[in-house]
């Protein structure tokens, strides 16, 4: 008799984070149904749907999963405790860190696991593209910040400055996955702020 249910000790969190690592490594596209289930304890493909409802929704899933708990080196942008260069600088700091961590796979799974792709993954594209605009607006608002208080000239170009800084955070998951170790990505964010710092408004 074929088995409909979820199997027996089937760990639904491990099971997410089996599949965040494999859409991590691999992007969207490349993982199949048949990977997923394995990953799951070789689970039958109607527990998978019972347990997931489809591969996207599963990717959802992951996605925020990734969100919630390795994506959240993002949050210093937000962070209103923290200045605006330092909102930038912790962000781009902590996230080379987290994306070079032997402990799991290299990169970003915001900027790697969807952002080519066919026709038919264009919804699970939208939701990543979303997740950088939202970093891009960030990044953005802190430079807009420091320049309405003064700390950066009025004539800084914030568009330019933010795209810089943005570019470069996009750009740490292909170093991170080429294998750049850390202090060298560490090293480039360093020389990014020199932008900002050259930008300072001087008395």
């Amino acid at each position: 008799m074929a088995r409909t249910g979820r199997p027996r000790g089937f760990d639904r969190d491990e099971a997410v984070t089996q599949a965040m690592h494999l859409f991590w490594e691999h992007g969207f596209e490349g993982v199949s149904l048949e990977q997923l289930r394995r990953s799951m304890g070789d689970i039958s493909s109607a527990s998978f749907y019972a347990a997931f409802g489809s591969k996207e929704a599963l990717y959802r899933t992951a996605l925020n999963s990734y969100l919630a708990t390795h994506g959240t080196v993002m949050s210093a942008l937000r962070d209103q405790r923290l200045t605006p260069r330092q909102r930038i600088e912790q962000a781009l700091r902590r996230s080379a860190e987290m994306q070079t961590d032997p402990t799991h796979p290299t990169g970003c799974m915001v900027a790697l696991s969807s952002i080519i792709g066919s026709e038919g993954g264009a919804s699970v594209q939208a939701l990543t593209s979303a997740e950088r605009e939202a970093n891009r607006k960030a990044i953005l608002a802190c430079v807009d910040a420091a320049i309405a208080d003064g700390t950066l000239r009025r004539e800084t170009n914030p568009a330019g400055l933010a795209t810089l800084f943005e570019g470069l955070l996009v750009g740490l998951s292909i170093q991170a996955r080429d294998g750049v170790p850390t202090k060298d990505l560490d090293a480039g964010v360093t020389q990014a702020l020199n932008a900002w710092d050259a930008n300072i408004l001087r008395s």
